[in-house]
């Protein structure tokens, strides 16, 4: 995945916003209640999941906002996935896209086209990929927590934008902590793309800012 250095977000009066996601979609609900508050400054236009039985499905009808599922198995191969998932990405004209749960890893067909975002729960550089909760429990961290950085050519290697720390208990598991970080990381994430909204959001020189 790659963003090319000077990629921005110029802040408008709406930053149209597209969420992918894989899941039930608690980051989504979270950027939904706050995306009709015009002080918020960016709206939810449109859902992107490969999965047909993904709860965010049903978030996303809730709150009256179109949707497309674009499943691998229903492509030749990945090249083609990920082609489809651009066009279904550009069906809804965004300014920004967020990666808030979605388990797939996108390429540059995907990546140099738009602006895109994750949250990822651990505090990156530290306990990058699929597993970085239990592997931060693993490795016995006192503190871990969320990151909500830039996609790039790399797998959760982008610019950092913003994180917050979580402690972790002497009684947790990869579960119960996984479930605090979750709190922390929908409040990040919420926050931190309304600023990139309402502020603008730039990478320059492998570096990400907001303002």
């Amino acid at each position: 995945m790659h963003t090319p250095s000077g990629h921005t977000v110029d802040a408008a009066a709406t930053t149209r916003l597209v969420v992918l996601v894989s899941g039930g979609g608690s980051n989504l609900a979270a950027l939904l209640a706050r995306h009709d508050d015009p002080a918020y400054g960016a709206r939810v236009v449109g859902v992107v999941t490969d999965r047909p039985d993904a709860g965010a499905l049903d978030l996303a009808q809730e709150a009256g906002v179109p949707t497309a599922v674009v499943v691998p198995g229903d492509f030749e191969d990945r090249p083609a996935w990920n082609r489809g998932v651009a066009e279904a990405i550009a069906v809804f004209s965004p300014d920004l896209v967020v990666l808030a749960g979605f388990m797939r890893i996108l390429s540059p067909v995907v990546v140099d086209r738009f602006s895109i975002v994750n949250t990822h729960p651990a505090l990156l550089p530290s306990f990058p990929g699929a597993h970085g909760v239990r592997d931060a429990l693993a490795y016995g961290v006192k503190v871990t927590g969320c990151t909500v950085h830039v996609v790039d050519a790399g797998v959760d290697t982008g610019p950092i934008l913003a994180q917050a720390a979580v402690p972790v208990l002497d009684d947790d598991d990869e579960s119960t902590l996984h479930e605090r970080i979750k709190v922390a990381e929908r409040s990040l994430l919420v926050e931190t793309v309304g600023r990139a909204a309402r502020e603008g959001l730039a990478v320059e020189e492998g570096r990400a800012r907001i303002g």
